[in-house]
């Protein structure tokens, strides 16, 4: 199936407007790690991780690999840092007062 690029923008930013989400990758940037330290670091029940790795992994933004009975999930370093250099440099340009990101956090 093809998409036009407004339905790929589409599921590729609701993949990740989700705090969950962004959490975990947020971690995974630091190292490579399982569901529970993923859990234990978020404060979040497995079940709930495990729904969002889901997401993350059938996007790519996540690799997994199993090591004996554990699964070990890794940051996609190559889609995800460049993502955070734009928006590191995006609100150093243009918001760096961060009031732009207060307007957002008041809804």
């Amino acid at each position: 199936m093809k998409y036009g690029l407004s339905e790929a923008c589409h599921l590729f930013f609701s993949t990740l407007a989700n705090p969950t989400r962004l959490g975990i990758l947020e971690l995974l940037r630091e190292s490579p790690r399982n569901v529970t330290q993923l859990a234990e670091a978020l404060k979040q029940e497995q079940s709930m991780i495990s729904h969002n790795l889901k997401s993350l992994t059938t996007c790519r933004f996540v690799f997994v690999k199993r090591r004996g009975k554990k699964r070990i999930y890794s940051l996609n370093r190559e889609t995800v840092e460049p993502m955070y250099e734009i928006i590191d440099n995006h609100l150093k340009k243009y918001c760096p007062s961060g009031r732009c990101l207060e307007r957002l956090q008041k809804g």
